[in-house]
């Protein structure tokens, strides 16, 4: 007879959540290393009783907005490599909502969050129930169903019998490597508390492997030939390298082969900035090295990318007259991408297979083709360090040189976090990235308001690390509420707080689409309606003060220098805050080198959109589908 145990539904998953294991490489991590929630009528009796019963077993963090501790969940997921992430639980309405833009982020990016919203009465004793959407035409649908189209798995625990086949495919699916993302499973609040005798073998510790697969031998084959056909390949590093944790076996095979290296916003640190086959970033956002790469290559390597319209840039960038993709990816969606030549492996286990099989051949680049982007390379840096430089030390500093400050006093333990705004682009192509995983950009959603509480995430992932949240004001305003979590647990993040008053790239994007930064600068309205008035008076150093946080304030580039030495050294969550000058003179960022796709009004009386409109036909007349 099958021994059991009485529990509710919500301590039995809690339970269920405590014992289960990933293992890669031989290496075991727990799962689900803590939950967060806040807690509400459709969660405070059930999941949040069974997170108190078995405290000792799930540590429990408090957030302050159901977005943030999904984001906090998938910043300590990425750090940990996807072989660790965190449970959210809210109550139902508006904190169950709330968790669509993480859970989209997640997915996005194929990072593992498991979800657990409240929701209504599966007995349906009140109908409806405080925060129940009511939808005429079916009973059965509440607000968890906007999670479903932005969730890798989703289901709804009807029955306590039922949290046992749905518990064991949540975890399928955040261990796979091609699936992983937001995982939702819908607990009702009666069903929560509801008791059932549950066999005790669903409590017994389970380890969920997470696969290595290697390449189908012919399409090795047909990708080996490819490469020594090429005269001028590239390689496109993605995401998966860091989620695969391929970075050594790309070195190697850059190394051996001496092709260069670009890389995606997610694939950035996949070689150190001054590794010799590293030539920086690709794509819109990317160095002038790195796109003229690509507008030459005969052969694009991706490997783990899927192929974004920045990397592509919009369909302009891989413009070779005879050009041809070689797609390395453990996904076959992404492998088939451009169609290209698929090679369906995981990143390593490809790139370690590719590198003796080129060995084997004794395979190489011309050396003319090395000279080539190793000088091209060497002039970039130089204007890098333009960027960087600082004439005099008491003006206030551009934004290439708030990079170039923080970029001067840190070491490969350190760690940037950034999500929107015009720091990615600036970042993507000035930032000199030390390690693996020292480069932490969001830009599968570009979600503002990430940085913050995603800092949080990495921190309790790598807390002897000095980690950094990269903010700008508009992105503050968005989502500052978790510097209260970070102080209350005493989690040391280091957050730089730019100020330039208002949505730096969105502006910029708008006067090159001939919009003239309407509604993009935070300004009181001028006398013809504009806001185009004084900046506003907002103090965001004051706010951050209030929230707990430590400030320290920066006038100047010598001021900064000082403020961002002393943040790093500190051991309670510090912010710097620093007013950029916008006004660039020689000190600007390098302009974009490639296109994007935005498109502009086709029709429109002001000269400003007419203008704009002649300049992007011109691009859209050079864009390429590879067929």
């Amino acid at each position: 007879m099958t021994s059991t145990t009485r529990l509710t539904v919500a301590q039995a998953l809690v339970r269920f959540l405590s014992v289960q294991y990933t293992e890669r490489d031989g290496i075991r991590h727990r799962l689900i290393d803590a939950t967060w929630g806040i807690f509400g009528h459709g969660n405070v009796a059930g999941l949040g009783q069974a997170l108190l019963e078995y405290a000792d077993d799930m540590p429990y963090h408090q957030g302050r907005n159901e977005q943030s501790m999904v984001h906090a969940a998938i910043g300590y997921a990425r750090q940990s490599n996807r072989l660790s992430t965190h449970a959210v639980t809210t109550s139902i309405g508006p904190g169950a909502t709330n968790l669509v833009t993480g859970a989209a982020l997640a997915t996005i990016n194929h990072l593992p969050v498991l979800l657990l919203p409240g929701d209504i009465f599966a007995t349906r004793p009140a109908d409806p129930v405080l925060q129940q959407l009511e939808v005429p035409y079916a009973g059965d649908i509440s607000v968890n169903d906007s999670l479903r189209p932005v969730s890798r798995y989703f289901d709804r625990i009807h029955r306590p019998e039922a949290l046992i086949p749905a518990a064991l495919q949540a975890m399928r699916v955040l261990t796979d490597p091609v699936e992983t993302g937001a995982v939702t499973l819908a607990m009702p609040q009666d069903v929560q508390a509801e008791a059932y005798d549950w066999p005790d073998e669903f409590f017994a510790e389970r380890t969920w492997v997470v696969r290595r697969p290697g390449a189908d031998p012919t399409e090795l084959a047909e990708a080996v030939n490819a490469i020594r056909a090429a005269r001028r390949p590239l390689v496109v590093a993605g995401g998966g390298v860091h989620h695969s944790r391929a970075e050594e076996a790309l070195e190697e095979f850059a190394r051996t082969t001496g092709i260069p290296v670009a890389s995606t916003q997610a694939g950035k640190g996949s070689l150190r900035f001054d590794h010799p086959q590293d030539v920086g970033a690709v794509g819109h956002t990317g160095t002038a090295t790195a796109d003229e790469l690509a507008r030459t290559a005969d052969l694009v390597i991706g490997v783990g990318t899927r192929y974004t319209d920045f990397t592509t840039a919009s369909g302009t960038l891989f413009t070779g007259e005879n050009v041809r993709f070689l797609n390395l990816n453990i996904a076959p969606y992404d492998g088939h991408k451009l169609s290209g030549l698929p090679l369906i492996a995981d990143a390593r286990s490809g790139l370690q297979e590719l590198t003796q099989s080129l060995g084997m051949h004794g395979h190489r680049v011309p050396d003319a083709y090395v000279t080539e982007y190793s000088e091209d390379k060497e002039r970039w840096e130089q204007r890098v360090d333009a960027c960087f430089e600082a004439e005099e030390p008491d003006v206030r500093p551009t934004q290439p040189q708030v990079i170039g400050a923080l970029d001067a006093i840190v070491d490969e333990s350190d760690i940037i976090i950034n999500a929107a705004g015009s720091l990615p682009g600036d970042l993507h192509k000035l930032w000199r990235a030390r390690s693996a995983d020292q480069y932490h950009l969001e830009y599968g959603y570009s979600c503002m308001g990430y940085e913050i509480p995603a800092a949080i995430g990495v921190k309790l992932a790598a807390p002897d690390r000095p980690v950094w949240a990269l903010v700008g004001d508009g992105t503050y305003l968005m989502m500052p509420t978790e510097i209260v979590t970070a102080v209350q647990e005493g989690i040391a993040i280091k957050m730089l707080l730019v100020q330039n008053h208002g949505y730096a790239s969105i502006g910029g994007l708008s006067e090159e689409t001939g919009a003239e930064r309407f509604g993009t600068a935070y300004r009181f309205r001028a006398g013809d309606g504009t806001f185009s008035g004084a900046p506003l008076p907002v103090d965001l150093a004051a706010n951050a003060a209030s929230l707990g946080m430590r400030v320290l304030r920066a006038k100047t580039v010598a001021d900064l220098h000082e403020a961002l030495a002393e943040a790093r050294a500190a051991d309670t969550p510090t912010c710097v805050y620093v007013e950029t000058e916008t006004a660039y003179t020689v000190s600007g960022p390098p302009p974009a080198q490639a296109w994007w796709d935005v498109p502009v009004a086709e029709t429109a009386t002001r000269s400003s959109a007419v203008k704009a409109r002649e300049e992007y036909d011109r691009h859209v007349n050079a864009r390429r589908r590879h067929l």
